[in-house]
């Protein structure tokens, strides 16, 4: 039986709800997960700990959260996370549901069980059973949002982020289809989240929800005003969106802030608007709720967006996350750079607009003052002539690093490459534009041997470093072989009514 929290004026604590049970915290270490929270506090082993860094998706919880649509109606939507890199303090006003919740009663009769879990015994889908929890929150997560069976391809993707070392995958696809053939049971959870976000502690707007340990506090703010007053009283805090990214530092390198800021909840932060194609993204937006329309005006971008991280990781991972973190393989730089995006920073002495490219200086080291904080990105309208291709190089293909990430948008007319803007990541301290390959483009004809003597042109942009991804060598290389790729995918069409272009193909081999 759902039990509503007694409101008490001026608490501004932590609430969410985790399976059928409010919960309020405020005494607890900020860079606290919500995995280690559940197993350590509240003993809920059936969430696992493998990798601890977002790649093997044993910690997968579903993270539930209201949502407004375009008619002012309310519902609530149920995404996949990992719970190792979502901090507790983040899960404010939402419904986290465990493995625990999936099937209620002790010893369910097989029949009695969650399709989910009903299809995954049948069909023989779990060995040792470590990752087994992990899967079935992914198949949930796909079971909730998709009334009929979605196809092996949209399972595969569901589950991009669930590694299983010792069952195979051939029986988990098989119960991902069958679970669908069972009666199909009604889904339980957002009666008792509404009844939960009812009782909520809103009446007092200017209360931003916080935990503390000793000295170390975390903020929530909800608004922008209270974000940039928070910054400026704190303006060394370290500022965290989904987390992705901040919470491998928490666990890896023993990180220990004084003061964390969370921008996953305010509200200017968390929108996006398409202005006749120029596009308007709330850094505090997760990728997987901007990406459908990005993909409208750039379609090139499946490689990237796709490719970034797991489903999991997109659900929480943001823009503002991923530049403010100014890793020099991001693969999201490289993209709005090339685009010639623009960055809004807000402080208490307003907003100030710059170019991506120019957010970064130096490794690790950006144009951002101590007082600002990443608001909105904004992509210009696409013009009638761009053609864009955007490669993504790593030794695995889902949920991996970036080797070299390459994007190249050019325009033409009349045959003849009027404009050109290439990013790289992966290739120096910083993603960086090249304009030695751009100035080798630009006023050249729209033909396959200008991209090949564009090419030339690596060295004089970038001297990349070996390590464990790859070698200097390796980069420079698989470089110039994308843009010798990149083309031909720009060129082809044109080659078959032109007999004077002479086209041949690379292999995936010579990448």
């Amino acid at each position: 039986m759902y039990q509503g929290f007694i409101k008490i004026k001026g608490v501004c604590v932590i609430q969410f709800l985790l399976n059928n049970t409010p919960i309020e915290v405020q005494e607890c270490s900020p860079s606290l997960t919500i995995l280690d929270w559940l197993r350590t506090k509240k003993g809920k082993v059936g969430t696992k700990e493998g990798c601890a860094t977002g790649d093997c998706g044993a910690c997968t919880i579903l993270v539930g959260e209201e949502r407004i649509n375009a008619n002012g109606q309310t519902s609530w939507q149920y995404k996949t996370m990992n719970s190792c890199l979502l901090l507790l303090g983040n899960a404010h006003a939402k419904h986290i549901i465990t493995v625990e919740a999936v099937t209620t009663g002790l010893y369910p009769n097989l029949t009695d069980l969650h399709p989910v879990q009903r299809a995954l015994v049948e069909c023989h889908g779990s060995q040792c059973g470590f990752c087994t929890p992990g899967i079935i929150m992914s198949l949930l997560a796909l079971y909730i949002n998709e009334p009929t069976y979605p196809g092996k391809k949209a399972v595969i993707h569901a589950l991009g982020g669930n590694l299983c070392r010792c069952t195979g995958y051939s029986p988990i696809l098989l119960a991902a289809d069958k679970a669908y053939s069972y009666e199909r049971k009604a889904e339980p959870y957002s009666a008792t989240a509404a009844q939960f976000k009812a009782s909520l502690n809103t009446q007092y707007d200017d209360d931003i929800p916080f935990l503390k340990n000793g000295p170390r506090k975390f903020y929530l703010p909800q608004t922008a005003q209270q974000l940039v007053e928070l910054k400026a009283l704190y303006p060394y805090a370290h500022l965290v969106a989904g987390g992705t990214d901040f919470a491998i530092e928490l666990s890896q390198n023993m990180l220990l802030p004084d003061v964390i800021i969370s921008l996953s909840q305010v509200k200017e932060f968390c929108t996006l608007a398409d202005n006749n194609g120029e596009l308007h993204i709330g850094a505090a937006l997760p990728y997987s709720q901007f990406v459908e329309v990005f993909y409208n005006h750039y379609p090139e971008s499946k490689e990237l967006f796709e490719r970034l991280g797991s489903s999991q990781v997109r659900n929480s991972g943001t823009l503002g996350g991923s530049i403010g973190n100014a890793s020099p393989i991001g693969d999201p730089a490289p993209l709005l750079i090339a685009l010639n995006a623009s960055m809004d920073l807000l402080s208490s002495a307003g907003t100030r607009t710059i170019k991506v490219a120019d957010y970064f200086i130096d490794y690790k080291k950006t144009a951002l003052k101590s007082d600002e904080v990443i608001s909105k990105f904004t992509i210009p309208k696409r013009p009638e002539s761009l053609k864009l291709a955007c490669h993504k190089i790593s030794k695995r293909f889902e949920d991996d690093i970036s080797t070299v990430c390459l994007v190249l948008a050019i325009e033409h007319s009349q045959n003849m490459i009027t404009q050109a803007r290439c990013a790289m990541g992966g290739m120096a301290a910083i993603p960086k534009r090249a304009h030695h390959i751009e100035q080798k483009l630009i006023s050249q004809s729209l033909q396959v041997s200008s991209f090949i003597d564009a090419a030339t042109a690596i060295n004089s942009d970038f001297t990349p470093m070996s390590d464990v991804r790859s070698s200097a060598h390796y980069r420079t290389t698989v470089s110039k072989n994308l843009l010798q790729r990149i083309g031909i995918e720009f060129c082809e069409p044109q080659a078959r009514n032109n007999n004077n272009i002479a086209i041949t193909r690379i292999s995936h081999a010579s990448l």
